[in-house]
């Protein structure tokens, strides 16, 4: 695990020179985000010279993660005016949900998107997941514990669909190594991830899996859900999380697309086995990885959504570049 690659001495001084600091992770926070932002809160709350807090703009987040250290903690509004703004796994400003003109920021991600917003940006698209690169970053700057080791952890195990992506190296599994010798419990992890499901996320993946549709010669797989179908099942957002997942896990299938009809439009989420969803997120005012990427359309139906994408993809040729 390289540190020399990152700016150690200027995130120090940024840190240093901070009498409060703010954790922010984007919008409909995922596991990486969430998880990366409760480590480095874990770090920070021995030192007690400067004021901590931990935020995220939704109303609504993921209850299966709330056997994360300090999960309790977290905020939905800021109290420190003019924190040191620590983003996680945020690809742009606008998916924190905060007004943050002339904050200084530090940006962790992993996304190759990433509009790098910060003052300082700590982006490395090569690596698995935010959680390693804040692993990576703050193991060189702090003193590493039993609580971050298990939300860094957490963060990598989901991040990388429990060591199945891409990413995953040698690299990522000296890391998770270097997490379970400081306090991570693998199973009790992997348990708290497939033995707590709802029973509103089984309604609404049964919801999602009839509207199944296969389009290209089943290369392309649709999946869909309206708002009746959300609110006859008692679904939320974090319910959903990885129902696109059954769409690419087809044969035939090479990408998967879930629209979700919200009340504030329709939330896509887009996966593949090797072809670039990430260009069709990008053209939609979006953001991601080669093979998971998302965007909120807020000007059509669902079904116009799912037309204008189906436009996308092959106006990008993705079915052929794989």
């Amino acid at each position: 695990m390289r540190s020399d690659i990152l700016p150690l001495k200027e995130v120090k001084q940024q840190i240093d020179n901070a009498d409060s600091i703010t954790i922010l992770s984007h919008l409909n926070p995922d596991t990486d985000a969430l998880g990366t932002a409760l480590g480095i809160y874990a770090l920070f709350i021995p030192n007690k010279h400067q004021k901590i807090e931990i935020v995220n703009a939704s109303k609504t987040l993921p209850l299966y993660l709330d056997f994360l250290p300090n999960f309790k903690k977290i905020k939905h509004k800021m109290e420190y005016d003019n924190s040191l703004i620590i983003a996680c796994d945020c690809g742009s400003i606008d998916r924190l949900g905060f007004d943050l003109e002339g904050r200084e920021i530090l940006n962790i991600d992993h996304h190759q998107s990433n509009t790098k917003y910060g003052t300082i940006n700590v982006v490395l698209p090569a690596y698995a997941s935010s959680s390693q690169v804040a692993f990576l970053l703050f193991g060189a700057l702090c003193t590493m514990n039993a609580d971050a080791a298990t939300c860094f952890y957490a963060a990598l195990l989901s991040d990388t669909r429990y060591f199945t992506t891409a990413s995953v190296n040698e690299e990522v599994f000296g890391v998770a190594k270097a997490l379970v010798n400081l306090g991570a419990q693998p199973d009790v992890i992997a348990s708290y991830f497939t033995q707590r499901r709802s029973l509103s996320s089984l309604r609404i993946l049964e919801k999602a899996l009839a509207s199944l549709v296969l389009k290209h010669e089943a290369q392309i797989a649709v999946l869909k859900v309206n708002k009746e179908d959300i609110d006859a099942t008692g679904a939320t957002i974090p319910d959903m999380e990885g129902i696109v997942d059954y769409a690419r896990s087809l044969v035939t299938v090479e990408i998967a697309v879930f629209a979700m009809e919200l009340d504030e439009g329709i939330r896509i989420s887009m996966r593949s086995k090797k072809a670039d969803v990430s260009k069709v997120a990008l053209a939609l005012g979006g953001g991601g990885h080669k093979v998971a990427a998302g965007f909120m359309l807020t000007q059509y139906t669902l079904q116009e959504s799912i037309d204008i994408i189906l436009e996308k993809i092959e106006e990008l040729g993705l079915i052929d570049e794989k």
